[in-house]
């Protein structure tokens, strides 16, 4: 009886182990993120990490806090071990040249993850959002949240904030915003009172709340005294939003007779979703990290199977070296009055992570 049911175990051990072998027998992806602290960073991690074990992926992701050291030791170490592809969204885009070379050496192939690699030809493809049209639907948002606030003015009080210099993405967010502000800026019915504009000028390296929360002191005591009131700030980043409004809610405004200006943000964090339902901030950009891991996941199966990935844009990405093919999902914008149909009927959080 015990050789009887050794033998069956054993067979069952044989029908199962390929079957085991095959779930995960793909190889190994190298996934490399920026940083924990921001909740969009680990959504996008967690969903790839799960989409590749789905497709049959084993993979290693790493988080680097922000330390662009960090990032290229686990890129390199990545390179070592010997991973089949890697998926990368670089904390500085300029400073990967020499690690993705080495990647290239060992033929592997590089998937730039919603933030550009620059000044390589390692890149093979780009898996992003339309981020002019990030811009774009900020200041619509913006636009559209000072008339309805402040309707009887004939021009107003507004502060530009970009995000990070070292960050490819953050010249689109804040050329697409400008795009539809700057007309009104020339009309006057948009002014700047500190007169800060350009990437150069406003822009919030790591896209450090704090930072933000700092230069909007530094902009209210220096250019909004006496009658002189802010009346919305363009925010390319729900980060920074939450630490404009610390700002502005420590000298007085959205309290008594002080309405609180127009802040527009992105990615639908948590806290700033429900600082719309306060209405502290009125509008963030929604980027479905779901759809984002999958399209990242068919272009790595494409590559590692000599097929050629989708793609919609082989025009807009020039890193300095090549254009780089790229898949852009479309952005969607996230107010008080469709944040529920957005965010909730989708399935990307649920009701009681925001209430």
């Amino acid at each position: 009886m015990k050789t009887l049911f050794a033998g069956v175990a054993a067979a069952v051990v044989a029908l199962a182990s390929p079957m085991a072998a095959n779930a995960q027998d793909k190889g190994t992806i190298g996934i490399a993120m920026p940083t924990k602290s921001s909740a969009r960073w680990i959504a996008d991690g967690e969903n790839m990490v799960k989409q590749f074990q789905e497709a049959g992926y084993d993979t290693n992701l790493q988080y680097a806090e922000d330390d662009i050291p960090n990032q290229v030791n686990q890129v390199e170490n990545m390179i070592t071990t010997g991973v089949d592809a890697l998926v990368i969204a670089a904390i500085d885009g300029t400073t990967l040249s020499n690690t993705l070379a080495n990647a290239a050496a060992a033929g592997i192939p590089v998937i730039a993850y919603d933030r550009l690699i620059r000044d390589s030809g390692d890149v093979s493809y780009y898996a992003t959002f339309d981020n002019f049209q990030v811009g774009v639907l900020q200041a619509e948002s913006l636009v559209a949240g000072l008339k309805q606030r402040f309707p009887d003015q004939e021009s107003w009080n507004v502060e530009l904030f970009g995000g990070s210099p070292d960050d490819n993405n953050a010249y689109f967010f804040y050329d697409g915003a400008m795009s539809v502000l700057q007309p009104l800026i020339d009309e006057g019915k948009i002014t700047i009172p500190s007169g800060q504009t350009g990437m150069d000028t406003v822009g919030t390296l790591r896209w450090d709340g704090s930072v933000a929360q700092s230069r909007m002191d530094n902009l209210l005591s220096a250019n909004y005294t006496g009658d002189q009131k802010v009346n919305g700030v363009l925010s390319p980043y729900d980060g920074l939003s939450i630490g404009i409004i610390s700002s502005l809610r420590g000298v007085g405004y959205g309290s008594g007779d002080l309405e609180m200006p127009i802040i527009t943000g992105q990615d639908a964090e948590v806290p700033s979703v429900k600082a719309i339902l306060r209405g502290d901030q009125y509008s963030t950009i929604f980027k479905d990290t779901r759809e984002l891991a999958r399209v990242t996941v068919q272009m790595v199966e494409a590559v590692l199977n000599d097929g050629e990935p989708e793609v919609n844009d082989t025009k807009t990405y020039d890193n300095g070296v090549k254009v780089v093919p790229s898949y852009l999902l479309k952005p969607v914008l996230v107010t008080q009055d469709d944040w529920q149909k957005v965010l909730v009927d989708s399935g990307y959080y649920t009701e009681d992570q925001i209430k």
